[in-house]
């Protein structure tokens, strides 16, 4: 796909979204596109075919983590995205609305070394990547309740994921669930749920009690 038509399908689909995307986030949401369909080809970072890319791909990988900073508290202090793996949605909300700190957690070498090359072209200073599982990063004394948000994509909230993400927010923090709905089971682990208008059919939102 040319610059001129992947440019038009990112602005086409922003539009649709009601986002407008200025020339500056245009352009770094392109160079990381283009970086994740050049490693999907050696790596499985998606499902989805990137070389000639859908609404469909567009929408998820770009377009729903930006609408997703609608219903985020800023400033973010610390931020950690569990799992990873293509850098979305962390990668697009950093590159708009940025955390002072955002951790990316994936426990794949593989996709972590993807990160780490993203994080490096994009100059994304702010953000680093820890190659560890979910459950081990909670344990870590230093990162107890110290985090702002903890978003979170396409993972069946576990009670060890669950608890992984509790022990890491600080109290009224706020955790973001991508791709999945919050159930009975979770609200009862000390999270309440956030109203989350405009992206209920993309995300939900807990708050830390």
């Amino acid at each position: 796909m040319s610059q001129d038509e992947l440019r038009g399908l990112l602005l086409r689909r922003a539009a649709a979204a009601d986002f407008a995307l200025d020339d500056p986030l245009l352009e770094r949401l392109e160079t990381y596109f283009r970086l994740l369909a050049r490693w999907n080809g050696r790596i499985n970072l998606t499902g989805f075919s990137l070389k000639d890319p859908t609404d469909q791909a567009i929408d998820r990988l770009i377009v729903e983590p930006l609408l997703i900073t609608r219903a985020l508290r800023y400033p973010i202090g610390v931020w950690f995205d569990l799992g990873t793996g293509s850098g979305s949605p962390a990668v697009p909300i950093q590159l708009y609305r940025p955390a002072k700190t955002l951790v990316l957690v994936e426990s794949k070498e593989r996709k972590a070394a993807f990160l780490r090359e993203v994080t490096r072209q994009m100059r994304l200073d702010q953000t680093r990547v820890e190659c560890t599982r979910i459950e081990s990063l909670a344990m870590t004394d230093q990162l107890v309740g110290m985090a702002d948000l903890v978003t979170i994509r396409a993972v069946r909230p576990s009670e060890a994921v669950i608890a992984s993400i509790r022990g890491l927010l600080r109290v009224g923090g706020l955790a973001v669930l991508v791709g999945s709905k919050p159930d009975r089971f979770v609200t009862q682990r000390g999270f309440e749920v956030a109203p989350s208008t405009g992206i209920d059919s993309v995300s939900s939102l807990l708050v830390k009690t």
